[in-house]
């Protein structure tokens, strides 16, 4: 059976720096992101056993493990490739039109991106979304690493407000943090997933 693995980041550690340091994103990558790989292989390995021994008394829990720890390592893997140790200030063509329809400015998506960030409750993640049923672009917040989100929507720029993501360079000030995240967002990255999103589910589903 295929196992999910750690993907290797493009840049270094330090590569972010001032807006995230070296530290963090080591411990994240290397220890957080890592358990969460560990996590989803442990579920599916459970779960294999549960088959071949047709005992499913646990199954709700692994399916539980399995949603967590995946979700976690989906996120983590679109929020390092959405970071870049350069980039430009804002997005720019279809996309950049499209989050003009969509939220009236880019000042005003930043805005509500923010608003969003700001607003979780515990840990969990702020994110741009390709709405696949109504086929446009939303604000979502997603809790820990897998509730609250609508089931047809893909992501496209994730921003991480669990406190292992930003605390030892902003402590409690989480503003900071987040006004720091526009200064390294990779928006070639994310336009490229919203160029495919809007590509791959145009046409399949209906608002």
């Amino acid at each position: 059976m295929s196992k999910y693995v750690l993907p290797e980041l493009n840049y270094d550690y330090a590569a972010l720096e001032p807006s995230i340091s070296a530290r963090i994103m080591e411990l994240h990558h290397s220890k957080h992101h890592a358990a969460y790989v560990a996590g989803a292989n442990a579920a599916l390995e459970q779960m294999a056993e549960a088959r071949d021994k047709n005992d499913f008394a646990v199954i709700n829990k692994l399916q539980k493990d399995l949603a967590f720890h995946l979700s976690g390592h989906i996120n983590h893997s679109i929020f390092w490739t959405n970071l870049a140790p350069t980039n430009t200030d804002r997005p720019e063509g279809e996309l950049a039109a499209a989050i003009a329809e969509f939220f009236g400015s880019f000042e005003a998506f930043q805005a509500h991106f923010n608003a969003a960030a700001m607003g979780i409750q515990g840990s969990g993640w702020a994110f741009l979304a390709w709405d696949s049923v109504g086929s446009r672009l939303i604000i979502e917040q997603l809790y820990d690493q897998q509730s609250n989100v609508a089931t047809g929507s893909i992501p496209l720029l994730m921003l991480d407000m669990w406190e292992h993501a930003f605390y030892l360079d902003y402590q409690n000030v989480k503003g900071d943090y987040v006004k720091a995240f526009w200064n390294i967002i990779n928006w070639s990255d994310v336009s490229a997933r919203f160029e495919l999103a809007r590509a791959k589910t145009k046409g399949l589903l209906v608002g």
